[in-house]
């Protein structure tokens, strides 16, 4: 098949849109070149020519040779408003802005079946793990049962540094917010909103389901204390934020972002700094697991090369797991396991909320148990107590 020759326009000069830009230079079997970038800030001090850049978005979209669009911007909305029109236009488009993929993914596939335009984005999810493209190609016939993993590199980061070199929380973030892991906002982050986008993202590619933010819960890291940090060193183990995606029966899929305490047997204990990692269960390949790097300027960057160069051959998603759907949907009937943390003076109140509590510990100020409730309830503590308390998981039940 004859490579496509690809004329560029950028969007975005941050830490990826730089690392684009050189990763690109040295692809030189790739017939493609960044004809424009569009910044925000003129006023700027960058690396390359000012020649290069443009401050209006339709220098790029009203422009006939420019074939390709990479979106590298922070603004979901503003992003989406960019694809829409270089959709539009008939522009394939290449973006890492999983916020973006997350909150109008329908209205994003919808406009590729209608303008038979590509939209790849496998730097949204994993930065540099091929885990879109395999769920898409490699797992097309095989029946997913299971997915699960690190998918955010900044509260890694944040976690591997505590537990590994006893970093107070706030020091931990400002480093990785100082080497550009980290959000503008660092709650997307450790609040878990970052994850749950990306799980989003991978419940389509895995189970063909189309969901919108507010139906994937996510818990994140911010409320995490020393109290169960010691639990986590008493016992031998580490807390990594997951997410899950897991088949209940031939219908049902549980879905939610959570921190989880993981045994050093735990393929996800090597898993650390802001290296990702994803394992997949199925019926025939059984489990299978992907490491790399998750964040940070070249890493990314490679994954937006893969896209671009896949452009090169007309590559598009197919889709086929939301074309078959089988009709699964997400579903709240089930329990967890899990270690609660919450204010002593309030342990009475929240007994009821439990089925089944094995351990109890209380000192002065805050408690916790240890036991066994319904993901309702669990929704129904977090939301009515959200900046009080923490969850980590044990095992869903």
């Amino acid at each position: 098949m004859k490579k496509k020759k690809l004329n560029i326009g950028l969007f975005g000069y941050g830490v990826v849109g730089s690392g684009l830009y050189e990763v690109l230079h040295q692809a030189k079997n790739l017939d493609a070149k960044i004809k424009k970038i569009v910044v925000k800030h003129p006023e700027k001090e960058r690396n390359i020519s000012a020649n290069h850049f443009t401050y209006d978005k339709f220098d790029i979209l009203n422009d006939d040779e420019i074939n390709t669009v990479v979106e590298l911007i922070d603004d979901s909305e503003a992003a989406f408003e960019i694809v829409k029109i270089a959709m539009q236009k008939g522009k394939s488009v290449v973006s890492a802005n999983k916020k973006m993929l997350a909150e109008h993914f329908q209205e994003i596939y919808d406009l590729q079946k209608k303008h038979q335009v590509s939209f790849l984005y496998e730097a949204s999810v994993c930065g540099s793990i091929p885990i879109i493209r395999n769920l898409e190609e490699y797992y097309n016939n095989d029946f997913l049962e299971s997915l699960e993993g690190i998918v955010n590199g900044s509260t890694n980061y944040i976690l591997s540094k505590i537990y590994h070199e006893n970093v107070a929380f706030p020091a931990a973030l400002e480093e990785a917010q100082e080497k550009g892991y980290a959000e503008s906002n660092p709650i997307l982050d450790t609040g878990g909103f970052d994850a749950r986008s990306k799980l989003q993202i991978l419940l389509a590619h895995s189970f063909g389901i189309i969901t919108n933010p507010d139906e994937v819960f996510n818990l994140g890291i911010q409320n995490l204390s020393n109290l169960e940090l010691a639990y986590a060193r008493e016992k031998n183990l580490q807390i990594k934020l997951l997410v899950y995606a897991h088949k209940k029966n031939d219908k049902e899929i549980i879905a939610l972002v959570i921190p989880k305490f993981i045994s050093s047997e735990s393929s996800f204990s090597t898993v650390n700094d802001v290296f990702n990692g994803v394992k997949v269960k199925t019926a025939f390949a059984d489990k299978q697991f992907f490491s790399g790097r998750g964040a940070g300027s070249f890493p990314t960057a490679s994954a937006v090369l893969s896209d671009i160069s896949a452009l090169s051959y007309d590559y598009k998603y197919e889709y086929k797991k939301i074309i078959n759907n089988d009709g699964f949907y997400l579903t709240e009937d089930f329990k967890l396991k899990v270690l609660f943390r919450h204010s002593i003076e309030k342990s009475d109140f929240f007994r009821p909320f439990f089925e089944e509590i094995e351990e109890f510990y209380g000192n002065k100020k805050d408690a916790y148990f240890i036991g066994i409730l319904s993901f309702k309830n669990l929704k129904k503590i977090f939301k009515e107590n959200e900046n009080s308390v923490s969850f980590v998981l044990i095992d869903l039940c």
